[in-house]
């Protein structure tokens, strides 16, 4: 079998920024700031997950949800002349080589460039993911994004796991009367300090859940007692997991890519990094960061970057 010719897909670009959320979108403009064209590939549409969060409160630009600040950024990108945006393409593999790197894309064209970004950020678990979540039905379950004011109003929701998203649904609807059980593991401890105080919340730390149907549970707590939680629904809240594209980057035993860790010419960007740093504002500051990272290594300037 012949293999797919090289495509190289504007003249001179300096840059490949493999996914097109805050990270992916920073880069591009940030590259384009400094006069490096680049192309930025995305399989969905960009920013598709900033539109799913009701309310912000750590973004500069006096943006209060995610869709305004998502079309903020989309309309930047599309008005950006150095930025060759490939929509529904996925990477099925990215390596570095010695001089360039090259990424190859669901339909077989293969893309070079000096430098590559790699911000394709996490996607969402599920109990089947977790070891301290077991259900007795495959289905998968929402997460809590999905629940607007009309499915919590006078309801009581079981969150399964303690991730920050219960802190946005609760900011997002201040004034909605709903009682939400969370019930989470000890790795969730500092995740729920934000919405302890908030009086329609429950929490029940557990080492063990059992999920029987859609909304009642059995779980066992950390001290060995048993506890039965029933509920009118059930939505997740147990975090994500990193979904680095696959080839020649180097993930850490957790799957996430630290940046000190990988070729020099691979570069890692927004959530893909460390679950540490998984906010909107890091995440745009560091897909810049990437991008002078690239424009700066490419012309010899120290950057002083140690990981």
């Amino acid at each position: 079998m012949s293999t797919p010719p090289l495509h190289h897909p504007a003249p001179d670009t300096g840059l490949l920024i493999v996914g097109g959320g805050p990270a992916g979108c920073a880069a591009a403009r940030m590259a384009a700031s400094v006069g490096m064209r680049s192309v930025l590939i995305e399989p969905d549409a960009l920013c598709r997950n900033l539109y799913r969060i009701p309310a912000l409160n750590n973004t500069l630009g006096g943006h209060t949800d995610g869709a305004s600040l998502a079309t903020a950024i989309t309309g930047e990108l599309n008005n950006t002349a150095l930025c060759h945006i490939e929509l529904g393409r996925y990477v099925t593999e990215l390596r570095a080589h010695d001089d360039h790197v090259t990424a190859t894309l669901d339909n077989g064209r293969r893309l070079t460039a000096p430098y590559a970004i790699a911000a394709t950020g996490v996607a969402p678990l599920q109990p089947r993911d977790v070891s301290w979540i077991t259900v007795s039905s495959p289905l998968p379950l929402p997460p809590l994004w999905q629940a607007g004011p009309e499915e919590a109003e006078n309801r009581t929701l079981l969150v399964l796991g303690g991730d920050r998203l219960i802190g946005t649904f609760l900011r997002a609807h201040p004034r909605t009367r709903t009682r939400l059980l969370v019930a989470y593991p000890a790795s969730d401890d500092y995740k729920v300090e934000e919405i302890r105080d908030d009086p329609r919340v429950t929490l029940h730390p557990v080492a063990h859940l059992t999920l029987h149907r859609l909304a009642t549970a059995e779980t066992r707590g950390r001290d060995g007692i048993p506890h039965r939680l029933a509920a009118d629904a059930t939505y997740l809240s147990i975090g994500s997991a990193p979904a680095p594209p696959p080839g020649g980057l180097r993930p850490a035993p957790g799957g996430y890519c630290p940046p000190a860790a990988q070729h020099p010419r691979l570069i890692v960007a927004g959530d893909l990094r460390s679950p540490r740093y998984q906010r909107i504002q890091t995440a745009l500051g560091s897909g810049a960061e990437a991008a002078l990272r690239a424009y700066y290594t490419a012309r010899d300037v120290p950057t002083g970057e140690t990981g």
